[in-house]
């Protein structure tokens, strides 16, 4: 029998359905948990639009999101995929009518949604930006900004896992608290006090240990490095694991801030379409790296996407 070394790939597809964003990776998965990329795709879809007020999913949103997918179906099939997951989290998981979304899914575009839990999410994620650390990275507190919620995940080898997730995210900060276009001082102190105040209950009792590494994943965080480098155009070698520091995003900041939505149209790095929420991101990773005292963040290009193909890949090992 072959080992696990030199068994071949196999094929699986993971769909993440954000609360902004939705993502598209099809890959071959070694049995050691190497991951090769084939094909992928995100689009800034909003599904979470309005959410956080009205605790429903909109029915243009819906369409958005069902219109993609099917789109997404038809390239899967493309491939030999043996298996295919996708996930949804915040903007799901708070809406009332989740299950109409579910359903329509199913109807439309004939794939199934699994609905995650915040520590779920966290733990797939953790898978995914595992697979993809420098050597010599052990200890790690990593930050995974969504649109409706931030999970902060402590991982140490041969630990359990401790997964806070905050109902803060850059869609909910933006709807909720930041209105005006830059937003105001008041807007801005009440946003800094929020995130403050969850930031330290989620680490409270976490044991924090000496030389742990601080790690951002997801949009914000990506969208923030390829500012710092002002990328022409987005390039994740340069990306994953790029150290952001505290200086960069203070600065980072401060430019967003200085500028209208229309204003942040096309600056180097700036993901269009992100141009209204990109401000509550690198407010919330701003605060957050003041609060825990962390001077740079560790960039991961990898995260729940990959998290998903990984868990799918166990699980039909163990199956």
């Amino acid at each position: 029998m072959a080992g696990a070394s030199t068994a071949p790939p196999r094929i699986f597809a993971g769909i993440d359905i954000g609360t902004l964003t939705c993502r598209l990776e099809i890959a071959e998965v070694t049995r050691l948990g190497h991951i090769t990329k084939l094909q992928s795709d995100r689009r800034i879809l909003r599904l979470g639009q309005g959410v956080d007020r009205d605790r429903l999913l909109r029915a243009d949103a819906m369409a958005r999101v069902v219109a993609t997918l099917k789109e997404w179906h038809q390239i899967i099939d493309t491939y030999r995929v043996e298996a295919t997951a996708v996930v949804a989290t915040s903007a799901v998981r708070d809406a009332g009518n989740r299950q109409t979304f579910v359903d329509l899914v199913a109807r439309e575009a004939g794939l199934q949604v699994e609905i995650i839990s915040g520590e779920e999410e966290a733990r797939r994620t953790t898978l995914g930006i595992r697979s993809g650390l420098p050597a010599g990275v052990t200890d790690v507190l990593a930050a995974d900004i969504g649109g409706g919620s931030t999970e902060c995940i402590l991982d140490r080898p041969g630990q359990p896992l401790i997964v806070r997730s905050m109902d803060i995210g850059v869609v909910r900060l933006s709807e909720r608290l930041l209105p005006s276009d830059p937003p105001t001082a008041e807007e801005l102190r009440q946003a800094r006090d929020w995130i403050r105040t969850e930031t330290e209950a989620a680490v409270a009792g976490m044991p924090l240990p000496a030389g742990l590494t601080f790690v951002g994943t997801a949009g914000t965080i990506t969208a923030l490095a390829a500012m710092d480098q002002q990328l022409a155009a987005y390039e994740a070698a340069r990306i994953h694991n790029y150290v952001l520091a505290l200086d960069a995003v203070t600065c980072l900041e401060a430019q967003l801030l200085r500028r209208s939505k229309q204003q942040r149209e096309g600056l180097p790095g700036l993901e269009r379409g992100r141009e209204d929420v990109i401000v509550a991101g690198a407010i919330i990773l701003r605060t957050m790296m003041e609060t825990l005292g962390m001077p740079n963040v560790l960039v991961s290009d990898l995260g729940l996407r990959e998290g998903v193909l990984l868990h799918l890949a166990n699980m039909l090992r163990q199956g």
